[in-house]
């Protein structure tokens, strides 16, 4: 019996005899995938698809919570390794060592690294560990909040929808066209405390961040346009496990609709970092994303399939807009990596007659062999073109480690982030000896706090001396530009101080 014809096959009550067949006359990594994933499902999430099909896969799925997740093509059995398993997203037939040979890291730097690394399984290593330079990307995590902007003239078609449901339509593609960048597998720089990034120069948006916290890492932004308003709370926990890590977003996203006169609510689905440091690493992002119009009551629901075994799967969204009695009123599918599409249903989730299936956004052109997969849109992040005159010194463009490594100056990256690190902690050791405590500068904690389906989180919100910034900057001729280069990185609120 081979591969296909034991998808096709009917299984037996005796599912232990069939496994054995499948080791039998198989290859043995595809019998430790069926024992290790079964064994693992009572443990899984809940969370599942909405019915619909049929056959093998989908049979099996209602007798076995969140089988989708399952679905993966796992290459174990990495001898000296226990623990750790590699997954080819795109279902390979390599063996384990071929497949764990895949990827940026030589072998002397897995095996180092793998050293360090294995104490901290089942940790959150959100600010925990050092991390070596080689898996960054020269981008800082508040330039790649900022990366959700690239298709804001989708927040400008919701603003003016008549339609309310349409509305949510485009806002909920909105929030999608952010995980093509999301699934790059280079890791941006933890921002500094007190680290900001600005950007202008694109579709009349203006956007800030400022990194809040350290520890826990909390990164806050505010971008504007004359039709919207976006905040959020960026806060996240990771669970590290061993050759993956768990990503929860523990954050809030609040999105206001100036002509419309609606506020909308994000919680996105959790993502996994496969194959940190055996294999070509990739991101996966299963489970649902809501997009709630907190005005009205509607609401979006979309399912992002896990990867599926021999890479089935992967990309794909699909869900429905819900009026405020969760009636639906328009399917939505797509791929996160190309497009998404939309059509007017039934009661019953059925496309309306009629009524065709119409594409609502589409994935911009990326540049070809990129070496960080950047999109054009994150090169021009990185630019000062987009950078606002008088750019702020905290500014994340001006980071000379991030710079050196744009540079593609490995060894002067390296030792610019350990200096900056250690500055930080210089200065921390400065405040706690005074009894201050850090204050951010564009926004402020609130007393709201919200609960996402991972944790809490204190909200900050824009205390708007940004805008007032900006407008006398903007306004008055008597301020003097000041070259860009000649701009030193400096995000202390205490003078840059390093370690005695």
């Amino acid at each position: 019996m081979n591969i296909e014809e034991l998808l096709e096959a009917e299984w037996s009550e005796d599912l232990k005899n069939n496994i054995q067949l499948v080791k039998s006359n198989t290859s043995t990594h595809c019998i430790i995938w069926f024992e290790k994933e079964m064994d693992s499902s009572s443990s899984s999430s809940k969370e599942q698809k909405p019915s619909g099909g049929g056959g093998f896969f989908s049979s099996l799925a209602s007798s076995i919570s969140n089988f989708g997740s399952a679905m993966q093509k796992s290459v174990n059995g990495l001898v000296g390794y226990e623990g750790l398993e590699v997954i080819n997203p795109d279902g390979g037939t390599e063996d384990s060592e071929v497949e764990a040979q895949k990827g940026r890291w030589k072998q002397e730097d897995r095996d180092g690294y793998w050293k360090i690394m294995h104490k901290y399984i089942g940790a959150d290593v959100t600010s925990l560990v050092t991390l070596p330079v080689l898996i960054f990307e020269p981008m800082s995590m508040l330039q790649k909040m900022a990366e959700i902007m690239e298709y804001s003239y989708l927040l400008d078609l919701a603003d003016d929808c008549e339609d309310p449901h349409m509305r949510l339509v485009y806002a909920s593609c909105w929030f999608i066209s952010v995980y093509y960048a999301m699934q790059r597998t280079w890791k941006p720089f933890n921002p500094i405390l007190g680290e900001t990034y600005e950007m202008t120069n694109h579709s009349g948006v203006t956007f800030i961040s400022e990194q809040v916290s350290h520890h826990p890492p909390i990164g806050v932004a505010h971008a504007e346009s004359e039709h919207f308003i976006y905040e959020i709370t960026s806060k996240v926990r990771t669970k590290f496990l061993g050759n993956s890590v768990d990503v929860y977003p523990v954050g809030r996203t609040r999105l206001t609709l100036k002509k419309a006169g609606v506020e909308l609510e994000l919680v996105p689905p959790p993502s996994k970092v496969n194959n940190l440091i055996f294999g070509r690493t990739w991101v996966d992002s299963p489970g649902e994303m809501v997009v709630t119009n907190l005005t009205t009551g509607d609401k979006v629901v979309l399912y992002f399939q896990p990867c599926g075994w021999f890479g089935a799967g992967r990309y794909e969204v699909d869900g429905y807009v819900y009026n405020s009695a969760e009636e639906p009123k328009i399917l939505m599918t797509g791929k996160w990596s190309e497009s998404m599409s939309y059509q007017p249903c039934d009661l019953e989730g059925e496309p309306l007659p009629g009524t065709q299936l119409k594409e609502a956004w589409k994935l911009a052109e990326a540049p070809k062999n990129d070496k960080y997969q950047y999109t054009h849109f994150a090169h021009k992040l990185n630019s000062f073109d987009t950078a606002p005159k008088n750019l702020l010194a905290s500014d994340s463009r001006l980071r000379p480690d991030r710079y050196a490594l744009e540079k593609g100056d490995m060894s002067k990256a390296g030792s610019e982030k350990s200096s900056l690190e250690e500055r930080q902690r210089a200065e921390k050791r400065a405040r706690e000896t005074k009894g201050h405590q850090f204050t951010p500068k564009w926004f402020e904690p609130s007393s709201d706090i919200f609960t996402t389906p991972w944790g809490d989180v204190e909200v900050y919100r824009n205390n708007g001396k940004y805008a007032e910034h900006r407008a006398a900057i903007d306004s008055s001729d008597s301020i003097e530009e000041v070259d860009v280069k000649s701009i030193e990185f400096n995000p202390w609120q205490y003078e840059d101080l390093t370690a005695e």
